[in-house]
């Protein structure tokens, strides 16, 4: 096997698209009939070329003798913040070393970090590894249906205003992250700004804000008071429109607002997964982006 640093190129960009795909290629069916989402493999290809590039020594690629794509692990440091952004091995290449060997040294890329974060699966031999390097697991909820008339009959208006982001909040925006994550997303938002709609709250009360996108994904939701993020996702769930998947992930216990909101909407309520965290409590108020945490 081969270990070297994922590049930043549409070639390595697809390899470690092709390992996803096949690791998590049941997962396709979660996104709807015709599989995977319409743009989103040419979202994952932006996401592993941003890594690639501002990360270059926490995303690596495993390879066979001939160059076939085995492993790949993406993770990112951000203001002393570690996360790891994927982490896939190819079934026929599992139990062989290979994701040890990815995991090693994504981790090693994020030592010297004060504080961790991971979106781990329900997949229990992948939780056993996180905890045994050193991580917190807390068990994550997650709310999910289908967006109707009765969606917008039942939830209350926002209590306040909220506004259409754009690049000029950034700082408003790394400022949010500093107060509930302990480190900005920095350039992370420059590129999620052009693959979702941003929603920001900015008043005497506070500040926060979060992502929706068009397939019903809203994440990577911070406030500085539960107040204005049950603002942000109530905001969120409204502009979605008729017929749209409301998906809502990663919610540990202490995001029961972000729970309120969504029984309020008629969400399914369901556990799946870990959030896990090394060096902090469960940020709060905030919903994580499995990419970019």
């Amino acid at each position: 096997m081969i270990l070297r640093q994922l590049r930043d190129t549409d070639e390595d960009a697809e390899a470690a698209w092709e390992v996803v795909a096949a690791a998590f290629g049941d997962s396709a069916a979660l996104a709807g009939k015709d599989g995977w989402p319409p743009g989103y493999v040419a979202e994952v290809h932006e996401r592993n070329r941003h890594l690639a590039r501002t990360d270059p020594g926490g995303c690596w690629l495993a390879l066979d003798e001939t160059g076939m794509p085995l492993g790949v692990t993406l993770s990112a440091r951000r203001e002393g913040t570690w996360g790891l952004s994927m982490f896939a091995v190819l079934p026929r290449a599992q139990r062989q070393g290979v994701g040890r060997e990815l995991l090693a040294a994504a981790l090693l890329y994020g030592r010297g970090c004060l504080r961790g974060i991971i979106c781990g699966s329900e997949d229990a031999r992948a939780a056993g590894t996180y905890r045994r390097a050193g991580f917190a697991l807390h068990p994550a909820m997650r709310l999910r249906g289908t967006v109707g008339p009765e969606t917008k009959e039942r939830l209350s208006p926002p209590d306040g205003a909220v506004h259409e982001g754009v690049a000029r909040h950034r700082d408003l925006l790394d400022s949010v992250d500093r107060r509930t994550r302990g480190g900005a997303h920095g350039p992370d938002h420059e590129l999620r700004l052009t693959q979702r709609r941003l929603l920001v709250v900015d008043d005497l009360a506070g500040s926060g804000y979060c992502y929706v996108g068009e397939d019903g994904k809203v994440e990577m939701l911070a406030a500085t008071s539960r107040r204005l993020a049950k603002r942000l996702l109530t905001a969120a769930l409204l502009c979605l429109p008729e017929g749209t998947d409301a998906r809502v992930a990663g919610l540990t216990a202490e995001q029961q607002w972000a729970v309120d909101v969504g029984i309020e909407a008629g969400l399914e309520l369901s556990t799946g997964g870990y959030v896990c965290l090394r060096g902090m409590p469960p940020p709060m108020p905030y919903i994580p982006s499995g990419t970019f945490l």
